[in-house]
């Protein structure tokens, strides 16, 4: 029998709790929460995602709603949360003070330009005033109605566009300017409505069988690190550990039982399925898992990997290599029963949340069917007897602020092609597992202990900022434990206060790795946790947790923290380049110091390009101020290949620039044109096709297709850039080293 091939799609929704427990004051409710981040991606992310499969009855997915989201939700629908960018929003114009105006400069553009402010004339009109002529501009010379319709626009532009043709909706985005306050109390009242419709949606989809609703540990904590944290040294045993080692597995049941009652009491039936924070898992927290009655687990396709010791390789199409082994759900064995764990394939599951927002939507959707289909053809050949599941899983929110239109045409060209094509089914996982379940078994103390990010925890442990949070959340629960008269029901503040400190987007917010605008903002929202812990046992609060767990000062030289998709127009537009590696070259000393023309250097990937910026001196030109001539020189660590010596004269005997490259990239800097060689016996260099882009106006911009070097996925290279004029050596950088780069 042959069998289509199974897809289980599984949207991830997530927010931290931004609600502030206090912090030694009164707080009034307009302090209540500290970022809007859940009205905003209420109003855009969580309704329209299933609205959109509803109209694709043949389409099933499962859906995961962290019970700390739907807290919050719950609070923004009631009228009782109140975030600071809400509270600006519905001040009279006339009233605002002068910290509200700085306030509202700096952050009511927080949000991806290209896609929410842009297609906006006056909201975009509003952010170039303040990128051309700076905040204090704006301050000096914007008058009453330029803030009240920044203030409009930033809750307009985050309304979903499967709602614009509600007529209220569709007249202020006609209005375009001239807000009063008015206009944005009823604007907040539209985003109220549109949250109190997310969860009856989800529960009346769940009920029709189009969709499966899944739940998280309450606060989204790692449960492998509530058990242990020395369970980060499993992938990584060298790992510098916290000083106090936590170990609270007590609290993982707790968490569990608060996350199933919570589903039962919106839901109206048990929740099968449990999507664990982060996708972290361990052998520790099965039984907890399984004694709670949950059905099955996800995690991704490197925890599998590390548990079954076998690599995932792909082709040059990107296709796993071995598919039978990740596209079948795994039954895990335990003392305590069985759990059945499915993990998903991280490369299609990342083309969603990271590159798709950067092609035309029907050539996305068309790219991300054209694998599944090369899947099932592999399935057909395969002659297995046993059907297969391909499960793509992902944060459901975040990634449709890059799409345009909020992902809306991407989602429906790839909805209606899934629904036309008689060889894919897309199935919930229980539907699956509960037809054709499991075969293939895992020993419970088999699985590998971590995560979705590389199949290890050190973006949560590790790093001294992170440790240092550790050490802080270890003390207030040593403090908790040496209080046994306060109990979950006599004290719940200090313990609502304790699983939201263990909740996991603190630690991914500090240390190196990732970085943001309000890193300053999670630092303290997690101290003030910590801080509702001691005051609600009337304990004196450590001095430490009144001050930053790290300075949050600008960092230089950093390594990239996520995919980019920049424009390639040679104008560095700011977003396009924040998740970018970035080197300085002005301040170095050596070779470059003394013209130090180029101020920095920029570099990062997606699925499709590598990219690179230069960042000139402001004024400066090429051919007068900078050599005229950029090569660009590949070198592959460890991989046997016809190699040459950099071709230009008086290249000095000193590595780098000794070292021999495979392809090469000449840039003329006057006439922005190309010249794309690879190496050949003898030392000789061959001139090859490409479809490099570059772009020169305020500073200098390139993507190079991953196609032209025919590198495979997973393969790390190393980039040289050597500046020359009318072929003789000038200078190089980044000094000292190679870029390091791996292709996704």
């Amino acid at each position: 029998m042959s069998h289509p091939l199974y897809i289980a799609f599984i949207w991830h929704q997530h927010q931290p709790l931004y609600k502030s427990p206090g912090s030694g004051v009164s707080l009034s409710p307009s302090q209540q929460y500290r970022l809007p981040w859940v009205r905003l991606h209420g109003t855009k992310d969580y309704l329209d995602l299933v609205l959109l499969l509803e109209r694709y009855p043949k389409l099933h997915q499962t859906v995961n709603l962290v019970p700390s989201l739907i807290l919050q939700l719950e609070d923004y629908i009631a009228g009782t949360a109140f975030d600071p960018y809400l509270t600006a929003s519905l001040t009279p114009d006339e009233q605002l003070n002068q910290q509200q105006r700085e306030f509202i400069i700096q952050h009511f553009f927080d949000a991806n330009h290209h896609t929410l402010i842009d297609p906006h004339p006056r909201y975009a009109q509003l952010y170039q005033q303040r990128q051309e002529k700076g905040q204090a501009w704006c301050l000096a010379n914007w008058e009453l109605p330029d803030y009240g319709d920044l203030l409009a626009w930033h809750n307009l532009a985050w309304i979903d566009p499967l709602f614009w043709d509600d007529p209220e909706i569709a007249a202020w985005l006609k209005q375009g300017r001239n807000f009063t306050l008015s206009d944005r109390q009823r604007i907040y009242s539209k985003q109220r409505q549109i949250l109190s419709r997310i969860i009856p949606q989800h529960r009346k989809m769940q009920e029709a069988g189009q969709l499966e609703v899944t739940t998280t540990p309450y606060t989204h904590p790692i449960l492998p690190l509530l058990a242990d944290t020395n369970s980060g040294r499993v992938a990584v045993p060298n790992m510098t550990l916290p000083n106090q080692q936590f170990q609270w597995a007590e609290d993982i049941p707790r968490h569990l039982r608060k996350a199933w009652d919570f589903y039962k009491e919106r839901f109206g039936q048990i929740p099968r399925g449990l999507w664990p924070s982060e996708q972290s898992v361990s052998p520790a927290v099965l039984p907890h898992i399984i004694n709670q009655g949950f059905k099955w687990i996800c995690s991704d396709e490197a925890v599998l990997g590390w548990t079954l010791k076998h690599f995932f390789h792909r082709d040059g199409a990107g296709n796993v290599q071995q598919p039978e082994l990740l596209y079948q759900p795994y039954r895990l064995q335990t003392a305590e029963g069985d759990l059945s764990i499915v993990f998903r394939d991280h490369r299609l599951s990342d083309l969603i949340g990271f590159t798709y927002s950067a092609m035309p939507a029907k050539q996305a959707a068309a790219d991300l069917v054209g694998h599944l289909q090369a899947i099932a053809k592999m399935q057909r050949d395969s002659q297995s007897e046993q059907p297969w599941l391909v499960t793509i899983a992902l944060d459901g929110e975040n990634c449709w602020e890059f799409y345009p239109q909020d992902g809306k045409p991407f989602l429906e060209a790839l909805y209606q092609s899934l629904s036309d094509e008689p060889h894919l089914k897309l199935v919930t996982v229980s539907e699956f597992i509960e037809e054709f379940p499991a075969t293939a078994t895992i020993p419970g103390e088999q699985l590998h202990s971590g995560s979705w990010v590389d199949g290890n925890f050190t973006t949560w442990i590790g790093d001294p900022a992170k440790n240092r949070a550790w050490d802080y959340l270890t003390a207030a629960r040593i403090m908790l434990a040496s209080h046994p008269e306060a109990t979950e029901e006599n004290n719940p503040e200090a313990w609502e206060a304790l699983y939201a400190a263990e909740g996991s987007d603190w630690f991914w917010w500090f240390g190196a790795g990732h970085s943001s605008n309000q890193d300053a903002i999670f630092d303290r929202l997690f101290r003030e946790h910590l801080f509702g812990i001691y005051k609600a046992l009337n304990e004196p609060v450590p001095p430490y947790l009144k001050q930053p767990v790290e300075n949050h000062a600008a960092q230089t030289n950093h390594t990239p923290q996520g995919f980019i998709h920049p424009i390639i127009d040679g104008k560095g537009d700011e977003q396009d380049w924040d998740k970018a590696g970035r080197i300085e070259i002005g301040g170095a000393r050596g070779t470059m110091h003394n013209s130090s023309v180029i101020q920095r250097l920029w570099y990062g990937v997606d699925h499709l390009n590598f990219y690179l910026r230069l960042d000139f001196k402001s004024g400066a030109a090429p051919g007068r101020d900078l050599p005229a001539e950029l090569n660009l020189l590949w070198f592959y660590p460890e991989k046997t290949m016809v190699n040459s010596p950099v071709p230009l004269a008086d290249v000095p005997d000193a590595a780098p620039l000794n070292y021999l490259f495979h392809h090469l990239l000449e840039v003329n800097l006057l006439t922005q044109s190309i010249q794309f060689r690879e190496a050949g016996d003898n030392h000789q260099w061959h001139p090859r096709f490409s479809r490099a882009q570059v772009a020169i106006n305020s500073c200098l911009e390139l993507a190079v297709p991953w196609a032209d070097l025919q590198v495979p996925p997973d393969y790390p290279l190393r980039l040289i850039l050597v500046l020359a004029d009318e072929g003789r050596f000038c200078n190089y950088l980044p000094e000292n080293a190679l870029i390091p780069i791996e292709v996704p």
